[in-house]
C-alpha cells in the first residue's frame, strides 16, 4: 500500500492533523494573495508588501523563545487548539481595512496572528514524534510539506481568482472559518505525551522560564550537530527576500489578465507545486536513511540557486512559474529533510525549544533580506529581474558552507568505528558500529 494513503489510512491522530493543517493553510493562502494585493491596491509600494512580509515573520522570532519554553510546558494539543482560536478572531479584523490610512490596522492583525502561530508551529512539528513510529516519521514531513504545497497551489491560484471577482473579504472570511474548523480537528486528536524526563527547576528563574530557555541554549552548544540542522533553514532565509520578489514579478512583469492578484497567484501557486514534489520525489528514490537525507540538503541549495536566476531570465510568465516550481523543489528538501532529520536528534523535552528558535531564526533572516529587498526596489530603482539573480546566486553560499559541515560530519563518523560505544541523554546506548549504521553521528 502506498505509505502516504496507509498513514492516513491506519494512524488516526496524524490524519486529524492533517485535516485541521490542510483546511487553515488553504485559507492562509487565500488570505496571503488577498493581503498582497490589498497593500498593492492601496499604496502601489513594493516596500508596503515587504513589511507585511516582515510582519509575518518577525513576531515570530521575537516570540519564540516565550513559545519554545511555553511549548515544552503545557500541553502541546490545547495549546494548538487555543491558537487557533485566536488566529481565526484576529483575521477578521482586516475586513476594518478599507482605505489607505487604515493600512496599519493591517499590519497589527497580522502581527498578532503571526505570533499565536509561533506557538502553533513548533508545537504542530513537536508533536509529530509522539504520534508516528520511526518509520512513519518521514512520510508523514513528506505529507505535511505536501499539504502545505498543494494548500498554497490551490489557495494561491484560486485565491487570486476568488479576489479579483468576488473581493478581498471573502479570502479574509475564509480563512477565519479555516482556523475554527483546524481546532475542531485537532480536538478530536487523543495522545500520550511522553514523560518528562529532565529535572525540574524550582525558584523565580523556573517560573519565568528562564531555566528552560538556558538548558536548551545548553543543549544546542553541546550538540554542534543540532546547531548544524537548525540553521539549514536559516541559510535559506538569507536570500528570503526572492519571496517578495514574487509578488512584484506578479504586480510588474507578469499580470495576468491586467489582475495584480491572479499575477501573483500564478506563481506563488508555482511555488507550491515545487514545494510539494520534492520531498515526497525524493523519498521514492533515495529512501529515508539520515546519512542520505544530509547528504541531499547541500545540492538542494544549489538547485534553488540556479532555478532562481533562471526567473531573473525568463521571458513569459509560464517560463516564469516553471522556475518557481523547481526552485521550490529544492527550498522544500530543505525544510522536509532538515526538519525530520531534527525530529530524530532532538529529545521531546527540549523539541518545542528547538523548533521555536529554528522558526525564530528563519524568521528573523527572511524579515531582513525582505526588507533590503525592497529597500533596493523602492529607492534605488533596482530591478525584480536583477534582484532575482543576485538573490539566486547568494544560496550558493549556505550550500556550499553545508558542504564543508558534511565533510566534517563524514570524518566524525569514520571516527567513531574507534570508539566502543556512545551514550545519549534518552538513555539509549549503541555500540559505534550501530551508531555509524543509524546514521545518528
Amino acid at each position: 500500500m502506498n505509505p502516504y494513503l496507509a498513514l492516513l489510512r491506519t494512524n488516526r491522530n496524524f490524519r486529524l492533523l492533517y485535516i485541521g493543517q490542510a483546511i487553515s493553510q488553504l485559507g492562509d493562502w487565500f488570505n496571503a494573495v488577498a493581503v498582497f494585493a490589498l497593500l498593492l491596491d492601496l499604496t502601489g509600494s513594493a516596500t508596503a508588501v515587504a513589511w507585511m512580509m516582515i510582519v509575518q515573520f518577525l513576531p515570530m522570532a521575537v516570540v519564540g523563545p516565550i513559545a519554545g519554553v511555553v511549548v515544552d510546558r503545557v500541553d502541546r494539543r490545547r495549546l494548538m487548539i487555543a491558537a487557533d482560536i485566536v488566529r481565526g478572531v484576529m483575521i477578521l479584523g482586516l475586513l476594518l481595512v478599507r482605505r489607505p490610512d487604515q493600512v496599519w490596522m493591517a499590519y497589527v492583525v497580522m502581527a498578532l496572528t503571526v505570533a499565536a502561530t509561533a506557538f502553533f508551529e513548533p508545537a504542530r512539528t513537536a508533536i509529530i514524534p509522539n504520534i508516528t513510529t520511526a518509520e512513519e516519521l518521514l512520510p508523514a514531513n513528506a505529507l505535511a510539506s505536501a499539504t502545505w504545497s498543494a494548500m498554497l497551489a490551490i489557495g494561491a491560484s484560486v485565491g487570486g481568482i476568488v479576489t479579483a471577482i468576488a473581493g478581498r473579504n471573502i479570502a479574509f472570511e475564509l480563512n477565519a472559518a479555516s482556523f475554527f474548523a483546524s481546532a475542531l480537528f485537532i480536538r478530536r486528536t487523543q495522545y500520550e505525551p511522553a514523560p518528562f524526563t529532565g529535572r525540574r527547576a524550582t525558584g523565580l528563574a523556573a517560573l519565568t522560564g528562564y531555566t528552560d530557555l538556558v538548558e536548551g541554549i545548553q543543549y544546542v552548544r553541546r550538540h554542534s550537530h543540532v546547531a548544524a540542522l537548525m540553521l539549514v533553514k536559516t541559510g535559506w532565509g538569507l536570500a528570503g527576500g526572492v519571496l517578495l520578489l514574487l509578488t512584484i514579478f506578479g504586480q510588474r512583469i507578469f499580470p495576468l489578465g491586467g489582475s495584480t492578484a491572479a499575477g501573483i497567484g500564478v506563481l506563488y501557486a508555482a511555488r507550491g507545486v515545487g514545494a510539494g514534489l520534492g520531498p515526497i520525489g525524493l523519498r521514492w528514490v533515495l529512501g529515508q536513511h539520515p546519512r542520505t537525507l544530509r547528504r541531499v540538503i547541500g545540492p538542494a541549495y544549489f538547485i534553488v540557486a540556479v532555478f532562481y536566476v533562471a526567473l531573473a531570465v525568463a521571458p513569459t510568465l509560464p517560463l516564469a512559474a516553471l522556475a518557481v516550481l523547481c526552485a521550490h523543489v529544492g527550498g522544500s528538501i530543505l525544510w522536509v529533510f532538515s526538519t525530520v532529520l531534527l525530529q530524530m536528534e532532538v529529545p521531546d523535552r527540549l523539541r518545542g525549544r528547538v523548533f521555536a528558535a529554528e522558526l525564530g531564526l528563519v524568521t528573523l533572516t527572511t524579515s531582513l533580506s525582505s526588507y533590503f529587498t525592497a529597500f533596493a526596489l523602492d529607492q534605488y530603482g533596482w530591478s525584480p529581474r536583477t534582484l532575482a539573480f543576485l538573490l539566486g546566486v547568494s544560496f550558493c553560499a549556505p550550500g556550499a558552507i553545508w558542504m564543508l559541515i558534511l565533510s566534517r560530519w563524514r570524518a566524525t563518523d569514520q571516527e567513531a568505528r574507534l570508539t566502543p560505544a556512545v551514550t545519549y541523554d534518552r538513555g539509549d546506548t549503541l555500540s559505534a558500529e550501530e551508531e555509524v549504521l543509524k546514521g545518528r553521528i
